[in-house]
C-alpha cells in the first residue's frame, strides 16, 4: 500500500536550487536508502518530507492517518527524566489504561449486578485494546532497546541531562523506535553507534513493521537493512532496486549502456552530416543530401551521459621505509586521575606493512590507546617502542574538527612554507577545494570538507606509518571510497579505529579486539573476524553442554537433565522459528520488489496499450498481495512468540 508519493518536488536557498522534480514513492514495510554527495539535498529532502521544511513546487501527497516519527543528524534531548522513564515516557497512555483497569477492577469487587455487567463489558473492551496496543510487553520493549543502543549497564538514577551529545542522540533513536511510527524517517542513525549496536539496530529495523526512509554513510548497514536507493544528484533523483551494492552495479552498467548508445548515435549523426556535406551541392545527389538532412533536423538528439560528480584524488606517499617492526606495546596500562585502569596489560605489535583495524564497544578506550601511543597521554605502566625509521602520520577525529581562524590555504601552507602556492593549491585541488574556497576559513567549513582538510595534511607529511582514529566520520561515500582506494595503495603501514565496517572489510589485513585486559588478534577483514567469533561463542555453548551433560547422576541431577532437554529442545524450535521469520521477510521483499516493478511496467506506454499484458501484470499483483498478506500474517504471528 502507497503511504507517501512526492511528484516534481522542488526546493532553492535563495537563487540556488537544491532540488529539481524530485520523485519518491513509499510504500508499507519499504527500506529504502537516500543517497548522494554532502550537500546534494539529502537532509533537506528528509526534513520537508517530515514537515519540518517548506518546498516551492510540486506535491506531497501522504494519507491523513498516517505516523511519521523524524530523527535529525544532531538530535537533542534535554529532560530531568532518568534515561528509563523517559523511554517509558512513550507508554503513558498505556500507563494511563492500566490505570484505568484498575480503578475498574475495585469496582467491580463491590458493584451490584446490574452494574457489574456493563463494567465486566467496558473491562473487556479495554483489556483487549491494552493487549493489542503492547500493553504487556511494553516493559519488555524498552528493556531490549536500553540493552541494544548500549545504555544496559547505565544505572537506573542517570539522567538524561547528564549525557553526552551522542548519548542523546541514541536515546533519541531509541525513543523513537519505541514509538512505532508508520514511516520512520533516521537522518544518519549509525552516528555515536559501535559495532555491537550497529548490529543491534540492523537487526531491528530489518523486522521493524513499518516502512523506513534512511540516509547513511555506512555501506555496510545499507546492504543489511534496505532494498531500495534514491540517488540524489545534480538536484535530480534516481529509483534503484537492491541494496547499495546493487546500486552500485547498476548506476555502473547503466552509464556504460547510455555512453554506448550516445557513441553510436553521435557516429551516426557525424556520417550522415559528411554525407549532406559532400553531396548537397551535386545535382545527381542533392535529393539524397536533402532527404539526409531532414533526418537528421528529425532525430532526437540524446545528450551525454553525465558521470560521477567529481570526486577527491589523492594518494599517500613515503619518503623513506621503515624497518620490519614497526610498534610494540608491552604490559601497557591506561588511567586517568588515579582511578581504576581503563586498559591494563595490553601486549600487541604492528609489522611492516600491516594494516590493523582496532575494533572494541564505545568507551572501551580505543582513541585513549591511540592517544597514549602517541605520547599524548603517558601510560601507567608497561613500554611502546617503535622500530627504526618510523616515521608517524596521525589523524584525529577531534582534529578534523578544525576551528581555525585561518584561511584553508594558511592552514596547510603554515606547516609546509618552504612549499610554492601553486603546490599548495594543486593539492588543496585533490580534495576539491578549487577557487575562492581556499580562501575561506577553516572554522566556516563543513564537517566533510573540514576531514577533507586534516587529510591533506596528512598526505603532505609522507609519514611511513599512519595512525587513524575515525577517518570515515564526515566523508560522504564517495569520499570513503576514494580515501579507502588510496590507503590499499599504500606502501607504509597502518594502524586505524573505525566503526565503519565496509571500511575495515577493505582495508584491515589483521583485527585487534580491545576489551579491558587484552588485546585478541584475528588474521582477516571484517567478516573473518565476525565469522571467527561466532565459532568461538558457538564453540563455548557446546562446552557449556557438555559440561551439564557430564553431571553425575542422581535424583537432583536427573531433575537438571531432564531441564536441559527440554532447554535443548526449546533453542531448536527457537532456531527454526527465528530461520522461518528470515525466509518470510526475504520472501516479503521479493513480492514487494516485484509488485514494484510491475507498477512501474504499467506506466510505460507500450504495456498500457497492450490490453492483454495490463490484465496479465494485474492478475500477478493482485496473486502476490494475497501471498504477502498470508506471509505478513505468519510473520507476526511467529514474532509474537518471541
Amino acid at each position: 500500500m502507497m503511504i507517501l508519493q512526492i511528484n516534481q518536488l522542488s526546493k532553492s536557498f535563495g537563487a540556488d536550487p537544491i532540488l529539481n522534480n524530485i520523485k519518491l514513492e513509499v510504500r508499507s514495510r519499504d527500506r529504502i536508502a537516500i543517497v548522494g554527495r554532502n550537500g546534494a539535498g539529502k537532509s533537506t529532502l528528509l526534513k520537508i518530507i517530515a514537515g519540518h521544511l517548506s518546498y516551492e513546487k510540486g506535491e506531497l501527497i501522504k494519507p491523513k492517518e498516517l505516523t511519521m516519527g523524524y530523527l535529525a543528524q544532531h538530535t537533542g534531548m534535554e529532560s530531568q527524566l532518568t534515561i528509563k522513564e523517559e523511554l517509558l515516557s512513550v507508554f503513558d497512555f498505556l500507563k494511563a489504561m492500566e490505570k484505568e483497569m484498575r480503578s475498574i477492577e475495585e469496582k467491580m469487587a463491590t458493584a451490584a449486578p446490574a452494574e457489574l455487567e456493563t463494567l465486566m463489558k467496558t473491562y473487556d473492551r479495554l483489556q483487549q485494546d491494552f493487549k493489542n496496543k503492547g500493553g504487556y510487553q511494553y516493559e519488555a520493549d524498552v528493556r531490549s532497546v536500553l540493552h541494544g543502543l548500549g545504555f544496559g549497564k547505565f544505572d537506573d538514577s542517570v539522567i538524561v541531562q547528564s549525557l553526552s551529545g551522542g548519548q542523546k542522540t541514541r536515546l533519541a533513536l531509541g525513543k523513537l523506535l519505541l514509538t512505532q511510527p508508520d514511516l520512520l524517517i533516521l537522518d544518519e542513525p549509525t552516528n555515536h553507534l559501535d559495532i555491537d549496536t550497529l548490529t543491534w539496530l540492523e537487526h531491528y529495523l530489518q523486522g521493524y513493521s513499518g516502512a523506513i526512509l534512511i540516509v547513511s554513510h555506512d555501506r555496510y548497514f545499507l546492504d543489511k537493512v534496505v532494498s531500495q536507493v534514491y540517488e540524489v544528484s545534480r538536484t535530480e533523483s534516481k529509483k534503484y532496486l537492491g541494496n547499495y551494492s546493487a546500486y552500485l552495479e547498476q548506476k555502473a552498467e547503466q552509464y556504460e549502456k547510455d555512453l554506448k548508445l550516445y557513441e553510436k548515435q553521435q557516429d551516426e549523426i557525424a556520417k550522415l552530416q559528411d554525407f549532406v556535406d559532400r553531396n548537397l551541392a551535386r545535382a545527381s545527389t542533392t535529393k539524397r543530401a536533402q532527404s539526409r538532412r531532414k533526418q537528421l533536423e528529425r532525430m532526437d538528439v540524446m545528450a551525454k551521459p553525465l558521470g560521477d560528480e567529481k570526486s577527491a584524488a589523492f594518494r599517500f606517499e613515503i619518503t623513506k621505509q621503515s624497518g620490519n617492526d614497526v610498534l610494540r606495546v608491552q604490559d601497557v596500562s591506561i588511567s586517568y586521575d588515579g582511578q581504576p585502569p581503563l586498559l591494563k596489560n595490553l601486549t600487541f605489535g604492528v609489522t611492516r606493512g600491516e594494516s590493523a583495524a582496532l575494533v572494541g564497544p564505545n568507551g572501551i578506550g580505543k582513541s585513549t590507546l591511540l592517544k597514549t601511543i602517541m605520547n599524548t597521554l603517558s601510560p601507567e605502566s608497561g613500554s611502546i617502542s617503535y622500530g627504526s625509521n618510523v616515521t608517524i602520520g596521525y589523524y584525529d577525529q577531534e582534529q578534523a574538527e578544525l576551528t581555525s581562524s585561518k584561511r584553508v590555504l594558511d592552514e596547510l601552507w603554515d606547516e609546509y612554507p618552504d612549499m610554492p602556492e601553486k603546490e599548495i593549491r594543486t593539492c588543496l585541488g585533490n580534495f576539491l577545494f578549487s577557487g575562492d574556497d581556499v580562501l575561506k576559513p577553516v572554522r566556516s567549513l563543513s564537517g566533510g570538507e573540514k576531514a577533507r582538510v586534516a587529510l591533506a595534511k596528512l598526505m603532505l607529511q609522507k609519514a611511513n606509518f599512519l595512525i587513524l582514529d575515525e577517518p570515515t566520520n564526515h566523508l560522504d561515500l564517495d569520499s570513503k571510497e576514494v580515501l579507502e582506494n588510496a590507503l590499499i595503495d599504500y606502501p607504509g603501514t597502518l594502524l586505524f579505529v573505525s566503526h565503519d565496517r565496509y571500511f575495515i572489510n577493505r582495508i584491515a589485513t589483521r583485527v585487534l579486539e580491545l576489551s579491558q585486559d587484552h588485546a585478541e588478534e584475528y588474521l582477516g577483514d571484517y567478516d573473518y573476524y565476525t565469522e571467527k567469533k561466532a565459532q568461538q561463542l558457538e564453540l563455548e555453548e557446546m562446552k557449556r553442554q557438555e559440561k551439564e551433560q557430564a553431571q553425575p547422576a542422581g535424583k537432583v541431577k536427573q531433575d537438571t537433565k531432564r531441564t536441559y532437554e527440554e532447554e535443548k529442545e526449546w533453542k531448536k524450535k527457537e532456531r527454526q522459528r527465528l530461520r522461518r521469520i528470515e525466509e518470510i521477510e526475504a520472501a516479503v521483499s521479493s513480492a514487494e520488489e516485484k509488485i514494484s516493478a510491475n507498477e512501474e511496467l504499467l506506466c510505460d506506454p507500450e504495456v498500457y496499450q497492450d490490453h492483454e499484458k495490463v490484465q496479465t501484470i494485474h492478475a500477478e499483483n493482485e496473486a502476490l498481495n494475497q501471498e504477502l498478506e498470508q506471509l505478513l500474517a505468519e510473520w507476526e504471528e511467529l514474532s509474537s512468540e518471541e
